[in-house]
């Protein structure tokens, strides 16, 4: 739960501004259970700093593995279906499950396409479009399969080197 959260919590945000919000969010809420989020008012949302739909996504996600989403269970899935079965829960959109699976299950054959970071690296790396579009990458990434992740972790060290600055989001 704690690395799913700590993704909700990177969405479109730089990945010093993720760990800043939360490492506060951690301090607030130790141990960060789906029941402490559960349970914690909104002062302490805005005291880690946490938007207002970020406070919602995190609650829904919660709520959801307070009500038996069974993470484990989805780490085995194949990619696909466990994407399918975690994009239901508001909060949840494709990034946000491909980052936990690539992340927090290990899967291999995960490219998060719609990735900012990674765009500009396979932009750079290859000499096409400074920020190639997500169904251009998905193309790209087909010749990598079955494994696209380590395609991921790869573009995002290079991005790291490239720009100076960690974009990998965290896990």
């Amino acid at each position: 739960f704690r690395s799913l959260a700590s993704i909700v919590v990177s969405q479109q945000v730089s990945r010093a501004s993720a760990d800043a919000i939360f490492g506060r969010l951690t301090k607030l809420l130790d141990p960060l259970t789906p029941q402490a989020i559960l349970a914690a008012d909104e002062a302490i949302f805005r005291q880690a700093g946490l938007s207002r739909p970020k406070q919602r996504g995190l609650i829904a996600v919660a709520q959801a593995v307070a009500d038996g989403l069974d993470l484990d269970h989805l780490c085995q899935l194949d990619a696909s279906e466990a994407i399918a079965a975690m994009t239901k829960v508001p909060g949840i959109g494709p990034w946000t499950a491909e980052v936990y699976l690539l992340f927090a299950a290990g899967h291999p054959d995960i490219f998060p396409a719609r990735d900012v970071a990674l765009q500009s690296a396979v932009g750079h790396a290859l000499g096409i479009d400074p920020r190639p579009p997500e169904k251009m990458l998905i193309r790209l990434a087909e010749s990598w399969s079955p494994w696209r992740g380590v395609a991921s972790r790869l573009f995002w060290a290079y991005y790291r080197e490239l720009k100076g600055r960690d974009a990998a989001p965290p896990a």
